[in-house]
């Protein structure tokens, strides 16, 4: 009887210990979370601290090495992002945002068709992914495929017709197809929608009135 109460109390503390780690993983996560502005962390050395605690407690959860890699991206650390990113989808293939994220930081890098190739499975798991339509659509930009890249674009504004991004790169993509015309209605729509860059741009070069 005794070495039953033993084995008892044995097994109790290693549930309540492993209930233990992965609560303070929680937390770490959750005060991590706390940083992010909704663009970027306002500490990034403070929750790669977090994050990396969290990873030692719960190696095996996708979206915490999914938010370090934007960490990393905050820090200009490219690969070990998409380090990061991949470790993530290797954990949960289905995790929609260690695509997108992995897509822009192949962006930055000039990595084009494997960004468009991450985007691609965004928006095969997401069909209603504005931004990574708008995102794989700069891509095409850069690899100078604009009738591509304007459909993306197209796709992204029906989606979120309000959309300045959408707008103002489906008119540099009109401008390069010599489409003036239509440049200039994009780049004034986005204007309107609160980004102007590129209407003043075009106008200091006297494309648009």
């Amino acid at each position: 009887m005794q070495k039953i109460v033993v084995l008892f109390f044995i097994l109790l503390l290693l549930i309540c210990s492993c209930s233990k780690s992965s609560q303070n993983a929680d937390d770490l996560i959750n005060e991590a979370n706390l940083l992010w502005d909704g663009r970027q962390y306002s500490d990034p050395h403070k929750a790669m601290e977090l994050l990396n605690k969290a990873i030692e407690l719960r190696p095996d959860y996708a979206e915490t090495y999914n938010q370090r890699g934007v960490v990393y991206k905050n820090l200009g650390e490219n690969e070990q992002a998409i380090n990061d990113f991949s470790k993530a989808i290797s954990l949960q293939p289905d995790l929609i945002l260690a695509y997108y994220n992995r897509g822009t930081v192949y962006n930055n890098m000039g990595k084009y068709q494997e960004s468009i190739n991450d985007f691609n499975e965004a928006i095969r798991l997401r069909p209603d992914y504005a931004e990574a339509y708008n995102n794989r659509g700069i891509n095409y930009n850069k690899l100078k495929q604009y009738d591509p890249a304007i459909e993306d674009f197209n796709k992204a504004i029906k989606l979120e017709p309000n959309n300045a991004n959408a707008y103002n790169n489906r008119g540099l993509a009109f401008f390069m197809q010599g489409n003036d015309q239509q440049g200039c209605s994009d780049v004034k729509k986005a204007c309107s929608l609160g980004f102007c860059k590129a209407l003043e741009l075009t106008k200091s070069r006297g494309y648009c009135r």
